[in-house]
């Protein structure tokens, strides 16, 4: 496993958060269970990864995604995650284009609100 996930990129997600969770199952669904390597961010791996990557051990603001050494967080990790989904959903990477503080006020309105989303 340890392979496995050096080789494919890890997004850490709440999964206590329905929303969140329900994303993540979405995802897996449109091609993301080749993909990513899905972590909790309450994992012992997830706090670990967190870690070493300068997150307090008890970060939960975001998704992260660790690629190729990179970690992307709000927005840019959402769109990282879409340009590896299959039908559709690679064209969503344009949003790329709106400007990142545009991006993250919209992905932090719904941080905030995502344990009441379901």
């Amino acid at each position: 496993m340890i392979n496995e996930m050096k080789e494919k990129p890890t997004l850490l997600i709440d999964n206590e958060c329905p929303f969140c969770s329900k994303t993540m199952y979405y995802v897996s669904k449109r091609g993301g269970e080749n993909k990513f390597n899905f972590l909790s961010l309450y994992s012992e791996e997830g706090r670990k990864i967190l870690s070493e990557n300068g997150f307090q051990e008890n970060y939960n603001k975001s998704v992260v995604l660790v690629e190729d050494g990179e970690v992307y967080t709000k927005s840019d990790a959402a769109l990282k995650v879409t340009r590896k989904l299959n039908g559709i959903f690679p064209v969503f990477y344009w949003f790329k284009i709106i400007p990142k503080t545009v991006r993250d006020s919209v992905y932090e309105f719904i941080s905030r609100h995502r344990h009441k989303i379901v």
